[in-house]
């Protein structure tokens, strides 16, 4: 017997889903994903592939795509930058929530249209990639294009963003089940 479509539990069960996913997300980088990211060529054979590009920053500690978000909407709203310990503490928060929203735009458009669950989520998880990670990160001054560095560095944030999608749909569907 099929439940009634909704898109609200739709996107209940969506973001359920994503909030699981980008947790799971977080685990993959830091094992699966770092070992696969340490196969791509290293920060130092980029440099000396391009000569010049700043090394000024080369000791610096990294600044990801979450931080500078969520320093940019402080920065907005209120004038004021955040310092590293907030930024540190504040991205994981946009991570969240950007995990969250966009589990339940796809929880809320899989309760009507089938393409969009199709693969189980990795269709999902690889336009969320090729949309956020390649276009808007870029585009938003939050990171470099995806020319800059090695198309094999990509690896690991693509595998990544697959196995949020899987996971999302995987959580969605449990989640639906039981609305």
């Amino acid at each position: 017997m099929s439940k009634q479509k909704s898109v609200i539990k739709g996107v209940v069960a969506g973001m359920v889903g994503g909030l699981a996913a980008a947790w799971v997300m977080n685990e993959f980088m830091a094992g699966p994903g770092q070992r696969l990211q340490q196969a791509a060529p290293s920060d130092e054979e980029n440099r000396q592939q391009q000569p010049h590009s700043p090394e000024a920053k080369e000791d610096a500690p990294k600044e990801d795509a979450t931080m500078k978000a969520a320093d940019a909407v402080v920065h907005t709203a209120t004038g004021e930058h955040l310092s590293r310990p907030e930024e540190e503490r504040a991205g994981p928060i946009v991570h969240y929530a950007f995990g969250a929203l966009t589990g339940g735009v796809y929880g809320g458009l899989a309760e009507y249209t089938p393409l969009v669950r199709s693969g189980f989520g990795t269709g999902f998880g690889g336009f969320l990639f090729s949309t956020a990670d390649l276009l808007a990160v870029p585009a938003l001054n939050l990171g470099p294009w995806p020319g800059d560095p090695p198309a094999s560095a990509q690896a690991s944030p693509f595998a990544a963003h697959v196995v949020y999608g899987v996971t999302t749909e995987l959580v969605r569907r449990i989640v639906r089940m039981l609305l």
